[in-house]
C-alpha cells in the first residue's frame, strides 16, 4: 500500500526525495500520513481538492480488493 501510494505522489510532485509516508494502523484501519514538500502541497492537493480525492479513490479500490480499510491524510510540513 504505501509503496503504491508513493509512486503515485513522486509522480504528482517536483520534490519526490521529499515525500515521507507514515503507516499507522488503528482498529482495524490502516491511516497513511502523506507528508510532502511545502511547494509542492498544492499540486498534491489540486484545483478544489481534485487531485488528492483522486489519489484516494485509487488507493481506495486497491484497499478494497485486498479486504482492508484505508484512509489517506496529508501532513503539513512545518518550516
Amino acid at each position: 500500500m504505501k509503496d503504491t501510494l508513493h509512486f503515485i505522489i513522486a509522480a504528482i510532485v517536483d520534490n519526490a526525495d521529499a515525500i515521507s509516508i507514515e503507516e499507522k494502523d488503528e482498529d482495524g484501519m490502516l491511516h497513511l500520513i502523506v507528508t510532502v514538500a511545502k511547494e509542492d502541497m498544492g499540486m498534491v492537493i489540486g484545483k478544489e481538492g481534485k487531485v488528492i480525492r483522486s489519489v484516494r479513490n485509487i488507493m481506495k479500490i486497491k484497499a478494497m480488493k485486498e479486504g482492508i480499510r484505508i484512509n489517506i491524510s496529508l501532513a503539513e510540513v512545518e518550516k
